[in-house]
């Protein structure tokens, strides 16, 4: 009888400190997710009279060929595609060199993770300054004479999402940079040291010993990359008011969703619809990457 009283006790304990959580857990995150999924297959009236009006697939449907939606997909991929590997192997090289014994590096660690500690909208106006007309770009290509007139780069189609993925690229290289500097202190020496005995140069070891060692460290930084980068919102939403310009080059599916969801009325089933293809992209893409990088690490073990 004892056992059993002191048993409903722990249950009661761990079921109190378990409820707010999982409160937490149903309102923000599993509420969500289940609401939006109903409002996708649903037109939907949020202001005045609220409505819901089941049409089915019409909302998929009309994603896959709406314009706009198919440009944002462009863009995002072409940013994902340059940011993740460019961002990885930065990261990789400078935790190498950090993990190198240099002097005051511990001083450097400190100074490259400062970006990461800094807001994206104070980020983003920074950068703002940078590639504006009268900014240090401009006026660092003038003076090399690599340029006869100061260029909008902000209001370029052809240079604004560059502007945003050498931004995007400098705040988040020092946070993956972290996360392998974590890694490359497990890396047992004694490999180096046998890599040194065998003659092996810097290079050598890097490529043999560092890379193949540190790839679980690798694939969670592109797996985390990738999801980040899928997200991509608050950066052209500065620098195009919200608008996804100049001429939709900085629309983004992020951004779309916003548009569609907060800026035109009855479109809010229509914007979740794109929120779950968006969904589903970056869980296919993070799938097929998951199936090879399992592969290689399966391969390197044999």
């Amino acid at each position: 009888m004892a056992r059993k009283s002191e048993r409903k006790r722990d249950i009661t304990q761990a079921a109190a400190f378990v409820a707010p959580m999982l409160l937490v857990l149903l309102t923000f995150t599993l509420f969500p997710i289940f609401y939006s999924l109903y409002l996708s297959f649903h037109k939907v009236n949020l202001v005045g009279n609220v409505s819901y009006q089941f049409v089915g697939l019409k909302n998929f449907i009309n994603a896959i060929t709406d314009e706009r939606v198919m440009i944002a997909l462009r863009n995002t991929l072409k940013y994902v595609a340059i940011v993740v590997p460019v961002q990885t192997v930065l990261a990789l090289v400078l935790a190498t060199v950090l993990n190198s014994g240099i002097r005051f590096q511990k001083t450097f660690r400190s100074l490259l993770f400062i970006p990461t500690l800094t807001s994206s909208s104070a980020l983003t106006l920074i950068f703002m300054f940078i590639f504006s007309l009268n900014g240090p770009i401009n006026s660092l290509l003038m003076k090399l004479n690599l340029l006869a007139a100061p260029i909008n780069f902000l209001n370029d189609q052809n240079s604004v999402m560059g502007a945003i993925i050498v931004m995007n690229i400098w705040s988040t290289v020092p946070m993956f940079m972290t996360i392998y500097l974590s890694g490359l202190q497990d890396i047992d020496m004694a490999m180096y040291e046998a890599a040194d005995i065998d003659g092996a140069n810097m290079f050598q070891k890097w490529f043999k010993i560092t890379v193949p060692q540190i790839a679980p460290v690798t694939n969670y930084v592109v797996m985390m990359g990738l999801i980040s980068t899928f997200q991509l919102f608050d950066q052209p939403y500065i620098v195009s008011g919200g608008s996804g310009g100049p001429n939709n080059a900085t629309l983004t599916l992020s951004l779309i969703i916003y548009q569609y969801a907060f800026r035109q009325f009855g479109t809010m089933g229509y914007a979740s619809a794109i929120a779950l293809l968006l969904t589903l992209v970056v869980f296919l893409i993070s799938m097929v990457f998951r199936h090879f990088s399992s592969e290689n690490v399966t391969g390197e073990g044999r």
